[in-house]
């Protein structure tokens, strides 16, 4: 069996760390560079960048001379952060996974860096992504499995946080480039509320899908990331418990002093799950409801063929779209599984996107119509169809976040148990649009017991 490169970083600890002095920025800086130089050319989850160690240092004495008192340091100060690299960064080039030409894809730096580096980040460098973040994989392998996918689009950020490159990175997610790669990797990934953190200065894929969001080792990372990074972030109030822990669960509804309501979207959307992921989920679920969580068994999505024919629809016509003017100039240097998606793209009419979107909307309706009817404050799902496929020649299905991301809705990954063969497994955990507080609030009594030995 090939070593495993597994050793996540608590970015909540990494920061509190920094920003106290322990370790002093330059030495922080040199052991990030040498992990990086010694564990990435088996991973190869950062894009190769020339003169990287001497960016970084330049940069940390910046933030050093900025900042040379604690308690007036910003929240974080000196960490390292990985950026999928469709992401805009001043000084770094996008390449979006591509062979285009250097500078094509050009364009002013992205609101999420400005306000990572506002914060007081390090941009570590630009994490591999799949072809445009769609289908064709970059060469990232699995921390846990080097010969398995790290799932996509979004591969360099998931498997940069496995592997303890850095604590945190950036990744977007159009279908499912966030939830699947943090599954597959065994972190934890955040998908916010779309439109939640600006997408200005991303290179699009499908504008009525895309959404940033991050990977970190654990939970408590994720609402520190997600705090600096989405607009009008609140504080959710209240308390609510699992098992006897406290856990801060939102102030209005079924929030405070009450475990969460669980709906489980029984149908033919859960029978995609494979075999062995879908009795790790059952067990998760008996786990939870051991520990006191209501979980309810929901009929959902009967038309969940639709529901996928509709989003592919939407999807291809704005990808192709996306890509008009640099497809017909660099067709050419498009990698096949990228080009097959524009043709289909290209051939969608504007009324079926149009009628797709009216669907959308139908949907958004039923969906939340049966949360109410059932009291279901989160829905619980697999969060991918099993364990990372072997290879790297595709980065696996998204279907487990496919009615989600169609919707909008916030959704994160858990790292909860192992295929029968050792690979990591996620449980994924989608609130309402807009309750991304309380959906991290809530997940945070759920991620207590799912880590209980």
């Amino acid at each position: 069996m090939e070593e495993p490169l597994v050793r996540p970083r608590s970015l909540t600890a990494e920061a509190a760390g920094l920003r106290s002095g322990a370790p002093g920025l330059s030495e922080y800086v040199d052991r990030l560079c040498a992990l990086v130089e010694r564990v990435d050319p088996l991973l190869h989850a950062f894009v190769p960048e020339p003169g990287r160690h001497r960016r970084l240092r330049a940069r940390a004495r910046e933030l050093a001379a900025r900042y040379p008192e604690p308690a007036g340091r910003p929240p974080l100060y000196g960490v390292a952060v990985g950026v999928k690299d469709i992401v805009h960064v001043d000084g770094l080039p996008t390449h979006g996974g591509s062979a285009l030409p250097p500078g094509v894809l050009a364009g002013p730096q992205a609101a999420v860096v400005d306000r990572l580096l506002a914060a007081g980040a390090l941009v570590a460098g630009k994490t591999v992504t799949a072809e445009f973040a769609a289908g064709a994989p970059g060469p990232t392998r699995n921390p846990h499995r080097p010969g398995h996918t790290p799932g996509g689009s979004s591969s360099g950020s998931a498997a940069a946080v496995a592997a303890g490159l850095v604590p945190l990175a950036i990744g977007t997610q159009t279908v499912g480039s966030v939830i699947r790669p943090a599954a597959y990797c065994g972190v934890v990934g955040f998908r916010p509320t779309y439109g939640r953190i600006p997408v200005a200065g991303v290179i699009p894929n499908a504008p009525s899908f895309d959404t940033l969001g991050v990977f970190t080792a654990d939970l408590a990372g994720a609402a520190l990331a997600a705090s600096l990074l989405c607009d009008d972030w609140r504080s959710a109030g209240g308390a609510g418990s699992v098992g006897g822990a406290g856990v801060d669960g939102g102030g209005d509804g079924a929030g405070a002093g009450s475990a969460p309501v669980c709906g489980v979207p029984d149908g033919p959307y859960l029978e995609r799950a494979e075999p062995a992921a879908r009795r790790a989920f059952e067990e998760q679920l008996t786990r939870l409801e051991r520990a006191g969580v209501t979980v309810r068994r929901v009929p959902l999505l009967p038309d969940f063929a639709e529901v996928t024919r509709q989003l592919q629809t939407i999807n291809r016509f704005e990808l192709a779209r996306s890509h008009a003017d640099w497809f017909t100039r660099f067709g050419g240097l498009y990698r096949p599984e990228t080009v097959a998606s524009i043709r289909v793209g290209q051939g969608v009419a504007a009324e079926d996107r149009a009628s797709a979107l009216q669907f959308r909307e139908r949907l958004r309706e039923r969906v939340a119509a049966a949360a109410g009817a059932a009291g279901v404050d989160l829905w619980l799902t697999p969060s991918a169809t099993g364990g990372a496929p072997e290879g790297l020649h595709g980065t696996g299905d998204a279907v487990m976040s496919l009615p989600w991301s169609f919707l909008g809705l916030p959704a994160l990954s858990l790292p909860a148990g192992r295929t029968p063969d050792g690979l990591p497994l996620g449980l994924q955990v989608i609130g309402a649009a807009g309750e991304d507080e309380r959906l991290l609030a809530r997940a945070a009594s759920v991620e207590r017991v799912l880590a209980r030995p």
